[in-house]
């Protein structure tokens, strides 16, 4: 065997270790959430809040009702009904410690969080991890704010989703108003504005 062979397999040996080391020990999430992090900061993944705002207002005789029957329990164990926060605004993000977009979102809505009126707004952060533990380990590690929750019974069909980060957004008047695939930049001011305003 020639010198140059052996020095690409050592190569793609010494790779194929180190992909396999990061994805036993589950951090080739947070190293692939860092780099959409940073596509994050471009501002091209944002919704377009002020298109949502202006649909909202030509379409009130389509107003899309929300399901409040989403039961959930949090990280302390108790059982939660969406159904006792209806008259807020209510912000759902569906998410996993597994997915590399919702690891690259989680910092913008932490700050997001820390910045609005939790009086008016109620952030619900759903796990959909196998084990609901994992969630409030990430949370807990990472000194996130918000509270997590996981799904104690069958997800409304209306916030089903094959796609996660997956968040919808429901108006104080009980009406599913946002729905946005995928991650985002939440902590930015035109969308707090946006649920300050609803």
């Amino acid at each position: 065997m020639n010198k140059k062979l052996k020095k690409h397999i050592l190569e793609y040996g010494l790779l194929g270790v180190v992909i396999l080391v990061l994805y036993l020990t589950g951090l080739h999430t947070q190293i692939i959430g860092f780099a959409q992090r940073g596509l994050l900061a471009t501002g091209i993944m944002n919704p377009d809040v002020e298109a949502v705002e202006k649909n909202s207002n030509t379409n009130k005789l389509h107003a899309t009702k929300a399901d409040f029957n989403l039961h959930l329990v949090n990280s302390k164990g108790e059982r939660v009904a969406m159904e006792q926060f209806r008259g807020k605004v209510i912000f759902i993000n569906f998410w996993a410690t597994w997915c590399p977009p919702c690891v690259a979102e989680m910092p913008s809505i932490n700050k997001m969080y820390n910045s609005i009126d939790t009086d008016k707004i109620e952030v619900l952060m759903v796990s959909v991890d196998q084990k609901f533990e994992k969630a409030i380990k990430y949370r807990d590690k990472n000194n996130f704010n918000f509270e997590v929750y996981a799904p104690v019974a069958a997800i409304p069909a209306m916030y089903e989703t094959n796609s996660i980060p997956t968040t919808y957004i429901i108006n104080s008047k009980g009406e599913l108003i946002f729905t946005h695939y995928g991650m985002a930049d939440y902590n930015r001011q035109d969308f707090k504005d946006f649920l300050k305003a609803l």
